[in-house]
């Protein structure tokens, strides 16, 4: 049974974050037997496929840069592991007027290097996430926010356009992570001096998280050490290595024998070895995530929706579930899990017909096929469009599967390079804005998340309607309406909303995982025998 809250039900009225504990509360699904003692200190280990696009968290918005950024800085406010808003940097969050929001500011909270928090940095933090002089691919999080005031040393007044009641979501996302004031006048500066924004954070990362930077050696690995000044409970082990390691076998080899203590993400098809090796086993966690075959509406023949609706009748998600992901998959219907906020289960998809999706590609001048190409990033997306390869064959349409590192197909995707790929985008804050505004909305075309380039003004429309309007029912039927149109003109198609798979020495315990995909490493012992 399902145990996620629905969380936007929090902020349909007057909503005050207060101070009852430290920081979010966690709670410990690893059990330990009788033989076993949980111990603080040691070493973990964690194997990544890829390496983090940048650790400046107004720069990236992948899954790799965020689970390492994750430990080492802190939101304002943030969900525990019973997905409900808990305070963190802020002490209290309340909505003081329809548009006006005010955070007190949690007082003797320190940097990584000595620094203190206050109100100042927190402003200094949003107005650079918003600059568009510095162009943060997460900037469309906050886009609705009109003015950030600091009224005395630890309050801040932050002032939005319209009523937006999933704004304490957003705050939580990790585009909300703080950064040293220091740390932004010094990037400023080398921007100034014309180096790329971003690029001084990146190296130089300093946080308030459990953790903090100790040092990284680019496409091999990242340390962090335990943060012994950390203002809330502190990380039990002492220290985290997120290792680089592309090849699934290899991750899988060095679980097996002791080289690795997390292996993230784990392909559906290996949960058999793992459980089955002494030692090791698959933690599986529900997601918020969407797996989809994607268009490039701007390149032709996508950007008639004939060839959009054809192919998405010529793609039998089942089949790619069964066989990519051994039957450990939700069928997507629409864009948004059952996890999520806005989800519908009276969305009319489009249904696997081949006769139909023929004639469609005959009514748009096609009949005789063509040819494009599907980009990929890793073991599982090249698995999905190999499938996909196969299934457009049979109405004509001849695939090329291109494979390529996980940087470049994010470039390409973000610069309109492709004419298909294979793509995900988990619902961080578990609200429908974020599953549709950045992917959906025409001005988050490219990097921000709308990699399909897909413009509808009725779409555009009815997502600003829903993120102004405060009733939840009507937000609702805004959002279901949206995904309709979504479905019937097919920028995308989507496939599955994965199950999350996480290999794990049993040795492990304490960890958790959001439905985002985010680890949370804070409460993780290695256990003694």
């Amino acid at each position: 049974m399902r145990k996620y809250k629905v969380i936007s039900m929090l902020f349909m009225a007057l909503l005050i974050v207060t101070a009852c504990a430290e920081e979010p509360d966690t709670t410990n699904e690893e059990g330990t037997n009788e033989n076993e003692t949980e111990a603080e200190g040691g070493d973990l280990v964690v194997d990544l496929a890829s390496d983090p696009v940048s650790l400046d968290p107004h720069a990236a918005n992948d899954g790799n840069s965020l689970y390492v950024m994750n430990a080492m800085y802190d939101t304002l406010v943030a969900l525990d592991t019973d997905l409900e808003l808990q305070p963190a940097l802020a002490e209290s969050f309340e909505q003081i007027e329809d548009t006006v929001w005010e955070a007190q500011i949690r007082e003797g909270v320190t940097f990584h290097d000595g620094s203190e928090l206050n109100a100042e940095v927190v402003k200094a933090n949003l107005d650079r996430v918003m600059d568009p002089d510095i162009g943060s691919p997460l900037a469309f999080l906050y886009d609705m926010i009109d003015t950030v005031e600091v009224t005395d040393e630890y309050t801040v007044e932050i002032t939005t356009a319209y009523p937006f009641s999933a704004l304490p979501l957003h705050l939580a996302h990790p585009g909300g992570h703080i950064i040293t004031l220091e740390s932004i006048e010094a990037d400023y500066e080398a921007v100034e001096n014309g180096e790329e924004p971003f690029t001084s954070v990146n190296e130089n990362p300093v946080g308030t998280g459990y953790f903090k930077y100790e040092d990284r050696s680019h496409g091999e690995n990242i340390t962090l050490v335990k943060n012994e000044d950390y203002w809330g409970e502190e990380a039990k082990v002492d220290s985290v290595t997120f290792k680089v390691v592309p090849e699934d076998l290899t991750r899988i080899a060095e679980l097996e024998t002791g080289e690795a203590d997390i292996n993230y993400p784990v392909n559906a098809d290996d949960i058999a070895q793992i459980d089955g090796n002494e030692g090791t086993h698959v933690k599986q966690s529900e997601s918020s995530n969407l797996t989809y075959v994607g268009m490039n509406t701007e390149q032709e023949p996508f950007d008639d929706p004939r060839i959009r609706r054809a192919i998405a009748m010529a793609i039998d998600n089942e089949l790619i579930i069964d066989g990519v992901t051994d039957g450990v998959a939700l069928p997507a219907e629409g864009p948004l899990a059952p996890t999520v906020f806005g989800h519908s289960d009276e969305l009319t998809p489009l249904e696997y017909d081949l006769d139909e999706a023929k004639q469609l590609l005959d009514e748009a001048g096609y009949g005789d096929g063509f040819t494009a190409t599907i980009a990929t990033n890793d073991r599982t997306t090249s698995d999905i469009a190999e499938v996909v390869q196969a299934q457009l064959s049979e109405i004509g349409i001849n695939l090329e599967v291109e494979m390529m590192e996980k940087g470049a197909y994010l470039d390409r995707t973000a610069d309109g390079e492709t004419d298909m790929f294979v793509g995900s985008w988990g619902t961080v804050t578990l609200d429908a804005d974020y599953g549709l505004y950045p992917m959906f909305h025409s001005e988050n075309a490219g990097a921000p998340g709308n990699r399909s380039f897909f413009s509808n003004d009725e779409v555009d429309d009815l997502l600003e309607q829903a993120r102004q309007t405060i009733d939840e029912d009507e937000r609702l039927d805004l959002y279901r309406e949206a995904q309709q149109i979504i479905i019937d003109e097919a920028p995308i198609v989507p496939i599955y909303h994965s199950v999350l798979l996480a290999g794990l020495q049993d040795e492990v315990d304490g960890f958790y995982q959001y439905p985002s995909s985010f680890p949370f490493l804070r409460d993780v012992t290695l256990e003694e025998d």
